[in-house]
């Protein structure tokens, strides 16, 4: 049975006190939806970029956000891997809504399966390696870890959801989604796809941490500003089986706790800051025609004239407003255009 070797020394526990401050800074604030709606679609486009440019994907954020907004005609396999983080991201998004912030193998097995699609074979999409793997330094590329046999991954990932689930309310959830986070890179269970998949498990767990600000949360973000660091903090050099008795997750867990912090900090000046802006109010115009396209799937600028009083000039710059914002977009040409929710 996983048991990791751990202290909660004082700079940690003066990071969870900080980061428990910040949380309810955060949730006694009140924002208009249209802020949450702008800042959640950057907070995605910042962890799909952040967490492929820690494996090597040599897109800009610019290129990112661009592909995000229209994905090419003809996909590259840079391009995919940001398309397949953003999906597994909008995948995860509503499950602490949905009370699934508890960890499976499952889960784990679809989001690597939504990762990797189209990335790698459709047999090893999904499913933990049947081979040996070995972890190389990125600037050497000379081997420096050998992780778990193969045919040891599948109780070692067992034993690590059994950990996080009979812990989730003895263990604080920042701890335990730091050592989650650290244990499923050291088993490395997968043919590829291990980074982008234990962060994106580990933001499940960091849901509960009850911050009602969640999805503008890009904890990616602070490992991407220096890999080298990150690497170094999270892995591991040797055998696995000659060095598992001595990995202990203080260090780690400083750092890791250190990242959300910055992250938070980033989400609270980005709120402040757009709030700040005047021209990002949210009308209530915009409020409507958002709720009619969740109810039929989009809406045409006659639909809306039939709703409101603004001349047709007027509901022009709503609708390019809205397109601006991220909101929504539009369909069709000329007098069969129509609009809806990105």
């Amino acid at each position: 049975m996983f048991q990791p070797k751990y202290t909660i020394n004082a700079t940690i526990l003066a990071n969870i006190k900080r980061i428990s401050v910040l949380v309810s800074e955060l949730n006694n604030k009140r924002f208009p939806k249209i802020i949450f709606a702008k800042l959640e679609r950057s907070a995605r486009e910042i962890s799909a970029y952040s967490s492929t440019s820690i494996e090597g994907n040599p897109l800009p954020l610019s290129e990112v956000k661009r592909i995000l907004r229209q994905a090419p005609a003809h996909i590259r396999d840079t391009e995919k891997e940001v398309l397949n983080y953003n999906k597994a991201l909008e995948h995860l998004r509503d499950l602490p809504e949905q009370g699934h912030t508890v960890m499976t193998s499952s889960l784990l097995l679809n989001i690597h399966a939504l990762v990797m699609d189209g990335l790698i074979d459709k047999h090893r999409r999904g499913a933990f390696r049947r081979e040996p793997v070995f972890v190389n330094n990125p600037r050497t590329r000379k081997v420096i870890y050998l992780p778990p046999d193969h045919g040891d991954v599948r109780v070692l990932v067992e034993d690590l959801v059994s950990f996080v689930t009979e812990n989730k309310e003895a263990i604080d959830p920042l701890i335990l989604a730091g050592i989650f986070h650290r244990q499923f890179v050291i088993i490395h269970p997968f043919i590829d796809g291990n980074g982008r998949t234990a962060r994106l498990s580990t933001k499940v767990l960091l849901a509960r941490m009850g911050l009602d600000t969640f999805n503008l949360f890009s904890f990616e973000n602070y490992y991407n500003k220096n890999v080298g660091k990150y690497f170094a903090s999270i892995g591991l050099s040797g055998n696995y089986y000659e060095i598992v008795d001595t990995v202990d997750f203080t260090e780690w867990l400083g750092y890791f706790t250190d990242g959300i912090i910055d992250e938070l900090l980033r989400v609270k000046k980005e709120l402040e800051k757009t709030s700040a802006d005047p021209s990002v109010g949210m009308r209530p115009e915009y409020d409507i025609i958002l709720k009619y396209m969740t109810k039929h799937g989009g809406m045409t600028d006659r639909q809306y004239s039939a709703m409101t009083s603004r001349a047709k000039a007027t509901r022009a710059l709503d609708w390019k407003k809205m397109i601006v914002m991220g909101l929504i977009e539009r369909k069709g040409k000329g007098r069969n255009s129509y609009y809806v929710k990105t």
